[in-house]
């Protein structure tokens, strides 16, 4: 007896397209419909389509840009940025196992157990930061944790930021939403990229709190001072917003 094969969908144009349209939300971080346009090579009429059937989708969100500067007439365009839905057919098919298992570890193990889980997790970016560095010496520190990070599914980049130094910004997460209700994954990341540099390092957001990107800020050399330590939080503050 002969059976029919069954033949997979394939994706139609406009469903494509609303893809790249969510996967450069994801690698940019939130973005204007403009700044989406000229990046995918569309038409703002186009891409704005796009976007309000993600919105319906609850897949993307609009947000009001934080920084109120003037734009010329009109109001700031907005920026739109993933949801949790949207972020959910990103690496994040097993997070209900990945919950449930770290909550019978916090009730056998308690929080010490919790804590080296998540330790023992991003033991990557200690193995791979001085191989890595001695490979590519072109490479600012910032630059070869993000290589490390990407490849490891975070799609990181690297901002320049005025007198401070650099912001590693982690455009997806892995497991923000596990990292939501257990936040030592989110500070054991934190410590690594501290004892790779070698100096303090600030986070200053995180998608598992609801952020848009996961940023943390690396200073070009560690404060020497607590008037200069003031003066590097109050330019992250100013920057980040």
């Amino acid at each position: 007896m002969e059976f029919d094969e069954v033949a997979t969908p394939v994706p139609g144009p406009d469903q494509t397209t609303r893809q790249r349209v969510v996967r450069s939300i994801l690698v940019e971080g939130p973005s204007t419909a403009a700044a989406l346009a000229v990046r995918l090579d569309l038409t703002p009429a186009a891409v704005r389509r796009h976007l309000d059937q993600l919105v319906e989708d609850g897949s993307v969100e609009a947000r009001e840009p934080r920084s109120q500067a003037v734009r010329g007439r009109g109001r700031p365009a907005k920026l739109f940025a993933l949801t949790e839905t949207g972020r959910d057919g990103f690496d994040q098919k097993y997070d209900d196992l990945a919950a449930q298992a770290l909550r019978f570890l916090a009730e056998t193990g308690g929080e010490d157990a919790v804590r080296a889980f998540a330790e023992r997790r991003v033991a990557f970016v200690e193995e791979r930061f001085g191989a890595l560095s001695a490979a590519e010496p072109h490479l600012s520190p910032a630059e070869v944790l993000a290589r490390i990070f990407t490849d490891e599914g975070y799609a990181a980049s690297v901002r320049q930021l005025p007198v401070v130094g650099e912001q590693l910004c982690q455009q997806h997460c892995p497991v923000s939403h596990v990292a939501h209700e257990f936040p030592q994954l989110c500070e054991a990341e934190t410590a690594a990229i501290s004892r790779v540099l070698d100096h303090h390092v600030q986070r200053l957001a995180t998608i598992a709190h609801g952020d848009g990107v996961c940023t943390t800020c690396i200073p070009a050399t560690a404060p020497t001072s607590p008037g200069s330590t003031n003066e590097q939080a109050n330019e992250k503050e100013r920057v980040t917003r």
